[in-house]
Order: structure tokens, then sequence, then C-alpha cells
């Protein structure tokens, strides 16, 4: 059984009455195993958050299938959630609140005991390289570097299965990056979750990834290990066999461009 299998899936938005509907996922098939860690790259609007969306229950589909570890989304959408966490690029948070308090809030929606979710939420923030001494301060008053890693540590607490990581460590710092592609590697050696990754990191998605897939206008282009699709572009398109290259072969975008194309977006 794999841990994730999405079967043939497409969505589309409807963005006016007399418009066309954009197709979001293109009829989109991959199959992840146990204890993955499968990347998803691809250009700004190739995809990639809408996928995550699907599989975390929070959009619905058009057409195909997506079960977790055997459960259909759609069907069994309780036994779905109970078992996956998702970490977006805007962690949503009470603002107001402290780390330790929308930590042990999410504990108590997952029916975990306070006690020992509060002992595991210190741990994991110490890894994270937050100290205990700053769980009490109001989120609003941190980094977005250190809400990042609150939103992480809260997404380990509830020991998913399966952990959708949707540009976790965009915008953040250097320390704060490093700290949080560590820890996915702790996560994946130590723990039996099975990880899917955005992200438009190249070196980061090359260290983490045991398998990447490129979307490109919605559709499942080219996947494979990091060396096997560097071998590809080098051999069946005469490129250099870099992940960069790769990514410029299948979205026709340099990835310099796009991150610059969404930092303008993000300043608007």
């Amino acid at each position: 059984m794999p841990a994730l299998l999405v079967d043939h899936v497409t969505k589309r938005f409807q963005t006016g009455r007399k418009k066309k509907p954009v197709i979001a996922i293109n009829d989109v098939s991959l199959r992840i195993e146990r204890g993955e860690v499968y990347g998803v790259l691809g250009a700004n609007g190739g995809g990639k958050s809408t996928l995550i969306r699907l599989v975390s229950t929070l959009l619905t589909l058009d057409t195909g299938r997506v079960e977790v570890f055997g459960y259909d989304i759609e069907r069994d959408e309780m036994s779905v959630k109970r078992i996956i966490n998702r970490v977006s690029v805007d962690a949503a948070f009470f603002k107001k609140l402290s780390p330790a308090e929308n930590l042990l809030y999410a504990a108590r929606l997952y029916g975990l005991d306070a006690g020992s979710a509060r002992q595991e939420a210190v741990r994991i923030l110490s890894r994270l390289g937050i100290k205990e001494s700053r769980l009490s301060r109001p989120l609003e008053q941190m980094s977005r570097g250190m809400q990042q890693k609150v939103a992480i540590a809260r997404s380990i607490l509830t020991s998913p299965t399966l952990l959708l990581l949707d540009e976790p460590t965009t915008g953040l710092d250097p320390r704060s990056k490093l700290d949080v592609q560590t820890f996915v590697e702790e996560l994946r050696d130590s723990h039996d979750a099975t990880i899917v990754l955005t992200t438009h990191d190249l070196v980061e998605a090359e260290r983490l990834c045991d398998r990447i897939g490129i979307l490109n206008d919605g559709r499942l282009i080219v996947e494979g290990t990091a060396d096997e699709l560097k071998e590809l572009v080098a051999q069946d398109h005469d490129q250099e066999p870099t992940l960069q290259a790769v990514f410029m072969t299948y979205t026709g975008r340099s990835l310099d461009d796009d991150v610059e194309e969404d930092g303008a977006a993000d300043d608007e």
C-alpha cells in the first residue's frame, strides 16, 4: 500500500462567469511510498500548492481519486485528517497567543494529553532553535522564521504519517532555513513519516528528496531521483547535468526569474 496515491486527478477553478475554467491540476497521477521524501518542483502557478491542498482535503477533486494509506480522501475524510498535517508558506496562528498556547490548542484538537504534548512541544521547538524561555511570548512579536518553526513544530506534534510541507523554508534567513532542513532530515531518518515537499530551493530539493516530480501548467511532466533527472537533461536535451537545467528544460523558466516574480507579487 502506498503512502499517497494520486490517480488521474484534475482540478479546475472558475475565475469568472463568462470565462473558461482555469485547469490548475491536469490529469496528474503519482505514487509515493511509505517513508519517502517526495519533492514537487514547478514554476509559479504550476499547480504545486493546489496539489498539496487537494491531498490535505482543503479542496475538492473534480475528477480522479486520492488515497492516503488506503483511505480515500473523499469517503474517509476524517480518517485522512487524523494522519496528515500540513505546513504552508504562510502559516496561520492565533497571533496574540504564544507558541506554547498555539501548540497546546492543536494538541487538544487531536486529543493529545496536555502534559505530554507540552513536553514534546518544548523538545521539538528546542531542536528547531527556539528556547523554552521564548515560549510565552506572543507569536506576533516573533520573526517570520520563528513563526515558521512553530508551524513545523505544530505539524510534528500530532505525529502525522503523511506530512505536507508547502515551501516551508521560503523567505527564511539562512540559519532558520538550515535548522528546518536539518530537522526534516531527522524526521526522515528517525520517524515513520512520509513527506511531500514543495520548494523553490533546488539545493534543498536535492538534499532532502528521494524523488522529485516537476509540475508545469498543472501536469506532471517528469519524475525521478535528482541524479536521474540530471542525467536525463544531459543525455536527451544536451544540457548541463544540474537541477537548474532540469527546472529550465521542463518548465521553460529560469528559477531566478520565477523567484523574482514571486517576490514582486508578494510586495504588491
